[in-house]
């Protein structure tokens, strides 16, 4: 890694744009340090991917962690919903809450797709190019090229060319530099752990930032993505967004001081701290819900004839911790007065709690279960 060089200034006139080094090319490992947080690090992915095969119906616990990564990730971009207020029904939001709502629910749906369209299209730029249409539709981005690389200069902070943190490579030069990315993914006759493959991938994809909007998202997401893709998990089951977010100065400045001090040791670093910290937090959280869902139900045994169809709700909101009476009545087809009997019941053992305070339209919230996830 000492021998790294980032990349080099250009000259366009009036501001100088940052052309980067292509990647697919021999890496040298040698850092002792970095050795070792790598070796931590396969350690707890490992750990967590083989907790995850042990969880029945582990797919419902992952659109929770999905939804969390797209508040998390949303959030660094700004976006202000919060957890509880992306499970909301869109009629359900206020008015000036609306576009970040639409923003998050975007992100989710860009997560979804792309890891079923990976087993149709390899980790390529027309994966990437599919899910950033996904992720920008209909929302604040959506008349910056959706699903298309950049045909002009964008930059990074600053209100204008002339005063940007950083300004990313000209566009005329993005396809070559994507190219080389997606064959250093791909590249098996260079030998390199795959760990910090994915953080040097992100790296670039971040200074290539190839999009005009969206570009943040889209590169945090393509972490899970590669994990996938490689098969270190067999299940889209760590997010670093919440990592990212919780330490976003670091974040930020170690991705440029890669750039500006050809220090990407440092960069690897963190990001293999966050794979160690975010492993071991999935597997706590893993551990938390099913002692949460095994006492839950042994709560719901004690409704006698009810609790059939409470157990259907309970199945919900693992999913979805959040229901009113109408989702009810659908979830368990019974009359809404027996909803409304449901709903208190859940009320009364604790897993369900009022969140609106009002007589009507009232929202129930299965709050331990997503407190697990703030």
């Amino acid at each position: 890694m000492k021998n790294f060089k980032a990349g080099q200034y250009i000259n366009q006139g009036y501001y100088k744009s940052f052309q980067p080094e292509p990647i697919n090319r021999q890496w040298l490992l040698e850092d002792m340090e970095l050795l070792q947080l790598l070796s931590q690090a396969d350690r707890q992915l490992g750990r967590l991917d083989m907790y995850s095969e042990h969880i029945p119906d582990i797919d419902l616990f992952i659109s929770m962690h999905v939804l969390k990564e797209a508040t998390q990730s949303s959030k660094i971009e700004g976006t202000q919903t919060n957890m509880e207020e992306a499970l909301l029904d869109k009629e359900d939001v206020s008015q000036e809450k609306r576009d970040d709502w639409e923003e998050v629910q975007n992100y989710i749906l860009a997560m979804q797709k792309a890891i079923e369209m990976l087993g149709e299209i390899p980790f390529s730029s027309r994966l990437i190019k599919e899910t950033h249409k996904i992720l920008l539709q209909g929302v604040r981005g959506e008349h910056k090229m959706p699903g298309q690389f950049r045909t002009s200069q964008n930059w990074i902070g600053g209100a204008s060319l002339n005063d940007a943190i950083f300004i990313p490579p000209v566009h005329n030069t993005i396809g070559e530099l994507m190219g080389d990315l997606e064959k250093f993914t791909h590249n098996e006759e260079l030998f390199f752990p795959d760990l910090l493959k994915i953080g040097i991938i992100h790296y670039q994809f971040e200074t290539i930032h190839p999009f005009l909007d969206g570009n943040g998202r889209v590169g945090r997401l393509l972490i899970t993505l590669y994990l996938v893709n490689k098969e270190i998990l067999k299940k889209p089951i760590l997010y670093l967004s919440d990592f990212f977010e919780r330490n976003k100065t670091l974040y930020y400045d170690n991705l440029m001081r890669a750039r500006t001090h050809n220090n990407i040791k440092q960069w690897l670093k963190f990001f293999l701290v966050g794979i160690i910290e975010t492993a071991k937090n999935g597997v706590q959280t893993f551990n938390d819900i099913l002692k949460l869902k095994q006492q839950a139900e042994l709560n719901i045994q004690t409704l006698g004839s009810r609790a059939n169809n409470a157990q259907k709700v309970l199945a919900h909101l693992l999913k979805r911790p959040i229901v009113d009476v109408n989702r009810v009545v659908e979830i368990t087809d019974v009359s809404q007065k027996t909803g409304y009997n449901l709903i208190d019941d859940l009320e009364e053992l604790g897993i369900l709690t009022e969140v609106t305070g009002g007589k009507r339209g009232r929202v129930y919230v299965f709050k331990e279960y997503l407190n697990l996830f703030n």
